[in-house]
């Protein structure tokens, strides 16, 4: 569920942390401007400094268009541990961002894990919501591409000792992946019914994507109530979609989409 993550050139234009309910300390880059806001939702184990998280920005900056990115609590420049993180907790960190940072209607741009916790965002907040895009949409991953998916062997381990440290194909260290993610993730499932979420969705999901396959991308499509929802495969696309063709593709559908949304924005600028 994670994007590998390179941290190209180019400061943000201003940084800060704000507590959440839990008294942690959440990290987070701001730049403001017109809106709609963009706000990025970035993968497991991943942190706001990746390829897609930079280059929104940067395309926002010269839009003059406000752009929120951030990291969840035990990733990234936040606090806490990451193993304690559950997806309840982690999409409460996105609506604790949206609440606290953002002015106005915002399109928010979720990469894999991030795909899911849109959603579950998008549904606490849907007037706030001016639109979503999909990179590699992992929703349900916990229990579809996970508990589903690990062999027996791999569930005895997690039911007996509440933990599983998962090899991984972006680096050395292995994800650590906890029962509580697992059970917890249940009541936050989302593709076992339609999903009442009437905004424009674009979804981008690479065919060759050997960590979150494309039909879970289908699969939320046929979900939305929405009517503008438009789902663009990549033949050769990988789980990271961070190639220079696949950075330029998503600018250009968000910066698309933002302009599409644009009029039926309040005056007002977001924060």
């Amino acid at each position: 569920m994670m994007s590998q993550n390179t941290k190209p050139e180019g400061a943000a234009t201003s940084a800060a942390t704000i507590a959440d309910r839990a008294g942690r300390r959440l990290a987070y880059h701001r730049l403001p401007g017109r809106g709609p806001g963009i706000v990025f939702l970035g993968g497991f184990m991943s942190d706001m400094t990746g390829t897609k998280a930079m280059a929104l920005e940067a395309a926002c900056r010269a839009a003059g268009r406000a752009f929120l990115r951030f990291d969840y609590g035990g990733h990234g420049a936040s606090e806490g541990r990451f193993v304690d993180g559950t997806i309840g907790g982690w999409a409460a960190d996105a609506i604790t961002m949206l609440d606290a940072a953002t002015e106005g209607p915002q399109i928010l741009v979720g990469s894999s894990m991030g795909g899911w916790l849109m959603v579950l965002a998008a549904l606490a907040r849907p007037g706030r919501i001016a639109g979503l895009v999909g990179i590699a949409a992992a929703p349900d991953f916990t229990e579809d591409l996970m508990w589903q998916e690990f062999p027996e062997p791999v569930r005895r381990v997690l039911l007996r000792d509440g933990i599983w440290h998962e090899p991984s194909a972006y680096g050395a260290a292995p994800y650590p992946i906890t029962l509580r993610l697992i059970e917890e993730g249940r009541g936050h499932l989302v593709l076992r019914a339609p999903i009442a979420l009437t905004c424009p969705v674009r979804l981008l999901h690479g065919v060759a994507d050997r960590d979150v396959p494309w039909r879970q991308s289908q699969m939320l499509m046929e979900r939305l109530a929405a009517s503008d929802v438009t789902l663009t495969l990549v033949k050769d696309g990988d789980h990271r979609l961070s190639r220079p063709e696949d950075i330029a593709r998503l600018v250009a559908t968000v910066e698309t989409l933002a302009d599409q949304l644009a009029p039926t924005m309040a005056a007002s600028p977001s924060r």
